[in-house]
């Protein structure tokens, strides 16, 4: 451990901010760039080189290596700088929805649309056949409901249904619960009390919605008999909550969807099903077998159903509140709607996904959770051949994907990943030196192994990853 004095010693070889600034190496610097850009650039590296010193990183020869490429450091704080905060990264975790990089990827038809409504002004809320101010809803109500009587085979139009967007799905249910059972009960099956991302928890959104929890049944097991005997003239709602990012699995029982819309109906209780996923529909041919879709949630005739856009839906972050007419009005009626609406970017993308679903043209999450297995392994072997050198082992092994997003917890699709391993690096900090590249890419590790699982890197960035790779392990 270095004594006071040499600390002292260490410390007093640092330039002053003045010194630098007169040197040839930074005058030729400030050609090019701003003096507070380059005085803000300095504080920082030198900042940084005292916390080096501090946790005695340094001696004196160490010390002046580090003076000698201070310009250097400079130059890169500088470009870092002018880097935006939020930046595009190649996600490869293979988690499809995953919630800290965004969730679901838009389609281009998106990316048309928002580009489209954002660069001039838009008729968000005006009645271009009357002139007269109209709802922002109505840019995706009519899409989302046509294509649920699609996925339902409803042949008819449904008059009786209309739609709320709001900026998530907490938000949906928050704002449902606040306007449609504030003051009142609302029945929960106990198996049902979520916590979900960000440590949110069903009992304390109910709380501060002004409703009253009353939780019925088991952890495992709920049945009807459970809800009807609950029921009392205090009762506002019957809440069904998706289980997110768990799931119960043995000695179970929990009613349908059928049997409760039919005790609502009975009993003149509204049912409302927070559905979560916007899943449109069956992920049955990847396996999963017990993810809830919209269309199940439409066909029975639900009073009130709330949803995601950024998650099976494939589009945007909003939540979705899709209902009866009536309830939908007293939900509009909440002044608090104005303070988690939308705006007309959310809107265009919404439309356009809605779009995207209603032609059957593939978004990328669909394609993502669709990508064939044996061209993903393909993809992973030549990025493999590609970087694999003396300082970079590179080879392609088997691997599972989630779909993520707090859906279908327990599913797992079969995937390959390029793992990575390397001859001086350990995982963790070669896993540090992939996000520090431009784009910055994100993997997994596992077993001392970095893995880069391709199912959620689009096959147009492989070209890009294998230049990024060679970067981070140069020959």
């Amino acid at each position: 451990m270095k004594s006071d004095l040499d600390l002292r010693s260490l410390y007093s070889s640092l330039p002053s901010l003045n010194d630098l600034l007169l040197e040839p190496r930074f005058c030729a610097v400030l050609q090019v760039e701003s003096r507070d850009s380059v005085v803000r650039s300095m504080r920082a590296v030198l900042l940084r080189i005292r916390e080096e010193i501090a946790e005695g990183q340094h001696d004196p020869a160490s010390l002046n290596r580090r003076l000698g490429e201070l310009h250097l450091a400079v130059a890169r704080e500088i470009e870092q700088n002018k880097r935006y905060s939020l930046r595009r990264v190649i996600n490869a975790t293979g988690v499809i929805l995953h919630t800290n990089l965004g969730r679901a990827p838009l389609s281009v038809s998106a990316l048309e649309h928002m580009a489209e409504i954002a660069t001039g002004y838009s008729n968000l809320e005006l009645d271009l056949e009357t002139g007269e101010r109209s709802r922002r809803d109505v840019h995706a109500e009519k899409l989302l409901l046509q294509l649920l009587r699609v996925k339902t085979h409803t042949v008819d139009e449904d008059s009786t249904r209309a739609v709320v967007v709001v900026n998530n799905c907490a938000a949906a249910t928050f704002l449902a619960l606040n306007s449609l059972a504030e003051g009142t009960e609302v029945i929960v099956s106990r198996g049902e009390l979520v916590e979900i991302g960000g440590g949110f928890r069903i009992p304390e959104i109910l709380a501060k919605s002004g409703a009253r929890l009353r939780e019925v049944g088991t952890t495992n097991r709920t049945r009807l008999v459970d809800y009807e005997k609950a029921i009392s003239p205090d009762t506002g709602l019957i809440l069904r909550v998706h289980q997110s990012n768990f799931s119960i699995e043995g000695f179970t029982e929990r009613p349908t969807l059928q049997d409760l819309a039919d005790l609502g109906k009975r009993k003149n209780v509204p049912l409302f099903n927070d559905q979560g996923t916007g899943l449109v529909s069956s992920l049955e041919d990847l396996g999963v077998h017990a993810e809830p879709t919209l269309s199940d949630s439409f066909r029975p005739g639900l009073d009130l159903i709330a949803a995601s856009g950024d998650k099976l839906l494939g589009g945007p972050q909003c939540g979705l509140l899709i209902g009866k007419v009536d309830l939908i009005e007293r939900i509009r009626k909440n002044p608090l709607l104005r303070t988690l609406r939308v705006d007309k970017l959310t809107y265009a993308a919404l439309e356009a996904t809605l779009r995207d679903h209603l032609s059957g043209r593939p978004l990328p999450t669909a394609n993502m959770l669709h990508a064939p297995a044996s061209e993903i392994l393909r993809r992973c072997e030549w990025i493999a051949s590609q970087v694999c050198s003396s300082d970079l082992f590179a080879e392609a092994v088997p691997v599972l994907s989630l779909i993520g997003g707090g859906t279908a917890p327990a599913a797992r699709l079969q995937s390959t990943a390029v793992s990575l391993r390397h001859a001086t690096l350990q995982a963790q900090a070669l896993l540090q030196a992939l996000r520090r590249l431009d784009p910055p890419v994100i993997g997994r590790v596992s077993e001392d192994t970095v893995l880069l699982d391709l199912r959620t890197v689009e096959p147009e960035f492989d070209v890009t990853l294998v230049s990024l790779l060679r970067q981070a392990a140069p020959a």
